[in-house]
């Protein structure tokens, strides 16, 4: 799991360190502030963690090659200096890792505007992080699944490198047994559904539990339904289990409100159940059923605000909603309460 991130000239961060929880974290900000890819550093140095404990060439040529070619996968630059902050003259981005476990798993890399596929590790790591990572982006998995890991592989596709993680995760075959915290989350999600999510011969059903009522192909399923299909089918196949890290893009698109309130319950459930969640959302709904979820069941929370401070972006941190100042979510939506009350009218 994450425990800090420190950047230097990344992107829009000019010099910013972030603690996380292992628990909640929650990164919010308007649009261009840098969400998206502040996710996929988070998920890109965790993967390649992980992917070199499995490797069987543990050598710091190895591990740079693997960091370099994770971080253009997943932001898809036309190259790699391209993440480095756009000023004048040759620029260096710096960024250190730190996880909470295993010890001697922190490391650090640098590399220039310059730098077309190369990153230069500046501290090697003594041991590696046990479970890859999980990244949920912004559009739904299930109804292109059918070939798209084979077809990546082989051809050139607009998107990035998550989209090909998590179609090789989906493809993991099912557990015979899960625990109880984990069977009450996959039942609470398919009560939802209405039904069961299964894959067969290479593609996803939903099997409603109506009896009488035949399987649906994935794509006849409203697409926010989908993504609590893909989160459950990924608690059933073991892909989210304790120890792992599950970033999620924008995870209430397409969701109503009642969905979305189910939806902060089964993060906080896999939070407390050891799984560190790390989400970047726009919806102040969901921000505020985590903070009561936070309130009620005591769920260790970390609120990352980001805002744009002239040409580069400004990080606020908090272990409490309240604490972060620049919440634009917040202050336009009381706008808009205000406006709608001033067009009803005083007699209204």
């Amino acid at each position: 799991m994450l425990d800090r991130l420190k950047m230097t000239n990344f992107m829009l961060f000019d010099e910013a360190e972030i603690a996380w929880s292992p628990g909640i974290n929650v990164v919010v900000g308007e649009n261009g502030t840098g969400k998206s890819q502040l996710l996929k550093l988070g998920y890109s140095v965790a993967w390649t963690s992980a992917a070199m404990g499995r490797s069987f060439r543990q050598t710091k040529e190895e591990f740079q090659k693997r960091l370099a070619d994770k971080l253009v996968a997943t932001a898809r630059p036309e190259s790699l200096g391209r993440l480095v902050s756009r000023k004048q003259g040759r620029n260096r981005c710096d960024i250190e890792v730190s996880f909470d476990r295993p010890p001697g798993s922190d490391f650090s890399f640098s590399f220039a505007t310059n730098a077309r596929s190369e990153v230069k590790l500046e501290k090697m790591p003594a041991a590696y992080a046990a479970i890859l990572p999980v990244f949920v982006p912004t559009r739904e998995m299930l109804s292109f699944f059918p070939g798209f890991a084979s077809s990546y592989e082989e051809r050139h596709l607009e998107f990035d490198e998550t989209y090909y993680d998590l179609a090789k995760a989906l493809d993991a075959t099912l557990l015979r047994k899960h625990s109880n915290a984990v069977s009450r989350m996959i039942g609470d999600l398919e009560s939802v559904l209405g039904g069961k999510i299964r894959q067969d011969a290479g593609r996803f059903y939903l099997y409603p539990d109506k009896t009488g009522v035949g399987k649906l192909e994935i794509p006849l399923v409203a697409e926010g339904m989908r993504k609590l299909a893909l989160l459950a089918y990924l608690l059933m196949n073991g892909t989210l289990r304790v120890g792992s890290t599950l970033f999620w893009d924008e995870p209430e698109s397409n969701l109503n409100p009642r969905l979305i309130a189910l939806l902060a319950r089964v993060l906080s459930e896999l939070a407390a159940h050891g799984l560190q969640v790390v989400v970047a959302t726009h919806s102040l709904f969901l921000l505020r059923e985590i903070a009561l979820l936070q309130r009620d069941a005591k769920r260790s929370v970390r609120y990352v605000g980001l805002s744009l401070d002239g040409e580069s972006v400004k990080v606020e941190q908090s272990d409490l909603l309240e604490g972060i100042g620049t919440l634009v979510l917040l202050d336009e939506e009381l706008n808009q309460s205000d406006r709608y009350l001033a067009a009803e009218g005083p007699d209204a």
